[in-house]
């Protein structure tokens, strides 16, 4: 049954990924190359649709098989922050949605995900850490997507993380559900991987922001030391999403506009190829990420220390491979494989 819900995952999201090329092509849904974009053809976007619509249906029918380990009122309530935050996105991939607009919905969405988690038993002063870890999330992996396969690449990575987290605390309706989103996710890199032939567009950077951010809570909820664990995992998005923003706070930019200075954005301007910047950013989560995970789960009187020592050693390397791009001389942005 497992194995069969992956195959959906991953078949489904392969052919409507297909099927959203061609509408994105006849809506004139492109990303045109520009000043602060890091590719050079115009490409389709609004293919993280199908991951969407995948997990639209992987979600109920996975509860329904599997033994209810979670009320399905939490189930509901991730499914209805899901659409919020996946028409919020499909919206703004049509046509541009102010930002107050789209920070309102995504509010509304994780607000109610996070109300039906309060309704399990969580204090009610929980509710502003969760609401701010939502909407972060959303936020976060949409900034992180800007050159092609590294978002995708990332969420496989996560789900995958997050599912072997779930199975070894006895939740294997929670693993089969971040599986499937793993599995959805790689559907659409069939697609995305450099060059990539369509983008994953706001509507699936915030909807797979939303559910990393959704199972990580429900691990959460289950035991408080899994927070650790789950936060490594991300560790490389945090810090390059945070750091950027950081910077550009303390400089006295318009941090909310679009702008190419994340880290993965400076690899590719500096010569580096999206393949490259993907490696990169691969190479952390396995020789640090992966065995810090472990570590952390193995010794749970450790996982804060071992968290804090691994984002520190993070924003150390951050800045450091951001000085040294800075330093090169800059290339032309390219945008496929040398």
């Amino acid at each position: 049954m497992a194995i069969g819900w992956l195959l959906f995952a991953f078949l489904f999201t392969l052919l409507l990924v297909r099927g959203a090329i061609g509408y994105a092509h006849r809506r004139g849904m492109l990303d045109q190359p520009g000043q602060r974009r890091s590719h050079t053809m115009p490409t389709p976007r609004g293919g993280g649709i199908g991951i969407v619509l995948a997990m639209l249906v992987c979600l109920p029918g996975i509860w329904w098989s599997l033994p209810a380990t979670w009320p399905a009122s939490v189930i509901v309530g991730l499914l209805a922050a899901l659409t919020v935050v996946a028409l919020a996105g499909w919206w703004d991939d049509h046509r541009s949605l102010p930002v107050l607009p789209r920070l309102a919905m995504q509010l509304l969405a994780v607000f109610g995900f996070s109300a039906t988690m309060l309704a399990t038993g969580l204090s009610f002063w929980w509710l502003p850490l969760l609401l701010a870890g939502g909407v972060w999330s959303i936020n976060l992996h949409n900034f992180m997507d800007g050159i092609d396969g590294l978002l995708a690449q990332q969420v496989i990575f996560v789900a995958c993380g997050l599912t072997w987290l779930a199975w070894i605390t006895a939740q294997p309706m929670l693993a089969l559900a971040a599986a499937s989103l793993a599995a959805a996710t790689l559907g659409f890199w069939c697609y995305n991987w450099p060059p990539a032939r369509i983008f994953m567009g706001d509507v699936g950077s915030g909807s797979v922001g939303l559910l990393i951010f959704a199972f990580s809570a429900m691990l959460w909820r289950i035991e408080h030391a899994l927070l650790w664990p789950a936060l490594l995992l991300s560790s490389a998005f945090v810090t390059d999403a945070s750091m950027t923003l950081f910077t550009r706070m303390w400089r006295g930019r318009r941090w909310y506009t679009a702008h190419r200075e994340h880290l993965y954005q400076w690899l590719v301007r500096r010569g580096g190829t999206h393949a490259g910047a993907d490696v990169t950013y691969l190479s952390w989560n396995l020789l640090i990420a992966t065995p810090l995970t472990w570590l952390a789960c193995s010794h749970p009187q450790l996982a804060l220390p071992i968290t804090m020592m691994a984002y520190l050693a993070a924003a150390v390397l951050w800045l450091s491979l951001k000085r040294r791009c800075l330093r090169r001389p800059p290339f032309k942005v390219r945008h496929v494989v040398a």
